[in-house]
């Protein structure tokens, strides 16, 4: 999927099919904020301005062309783990079987969004600390990174929790959820705040 032209993903997005959904969307949305913060750093290096910083930079660059790797590759992964579970929901509800079925593929549906959380969390890390260092003319993109990866984390948590909410075993679905509400309240505040920030400065 992460070939698709934008407009073929938007028609499959948008029709009546399964997959793509919301963590592939997700997962698109964390790539693209971690993409804005790569091109504040690519301003910010080679800059005489921003020289004392290159070097943290680059490392900084390099860090965020693997998780936006990581991102992309989700959006596959995640289509890939919804199809199972979209067969488990046609098992008979007499059958022995559909039960262990479904709790494995809840939890397979849950495990890929939780990447996808767990990267858009970093990529703000990553953000902040590149909104900070880099080129002051590029910080706009720097905000709407921001903003694009709060919406990955909060979309990425509502399809972790929807998965969780039908597990049988609540000892892990409560641990993934405890997991889950951490992240979003730290993370989503975190991304928040550096967009609001950053449009802050041009009120």
């Amino acid at each position: 999927m992460q070939e698709m032209r934008v407009d073929a993903f938007t028609d499959a997005l948008a029709a009546k099919v399964s997959v793509p959904g919301g963590g592939g969307a997700s997962a698109l949305a964390g790539a693209l904020g971690m993409a804005l913060g790569e091109m504040v750093g690519a301003f910010t290096v080679g800059k005489k301005k921003y020289a004392d910083v290159e070097a943290r930079m680059q490392m900084l660059m390099e860090e965020a062309r693997s998780i936006r790797g990581t991102l992309l590759r989700a959006i596959q992964q995640d289509a890939e783990a919804f199809e199972p579970l979209s067969r488990a929901y046609g098992i008979s509800r007499d059958d022995p079987t559909r039960e262990p079925v479904m709790e494995a593929c809840l939890h397979a549906a849950a495990d890929v969004p939780m990447q996808i959380l767990e990267a858009s969390c970093r990529a703000v890390e990553l953000l902040e600390e590149i909104a900070q260092i880099g080129s002051t003319m590029m910080i706009s993109d720097a905000a709407t990174g921001a903003a694009l990866c709060r919406g990955a984390i909060l979309g990425a948590a509502v399809n972790i929790k929807v998965n969780t909410h039908l597990m049988k075993d609540r000892t892990h679905a409560e641990a993934v959820n405890h997991k889950t509400d951490a992240y979003v309240a730290e993370y989503a505040v975190r991304a928040e705040k550096l967009c609001m920030d950053i449009y802050g400065r041009y009120a």
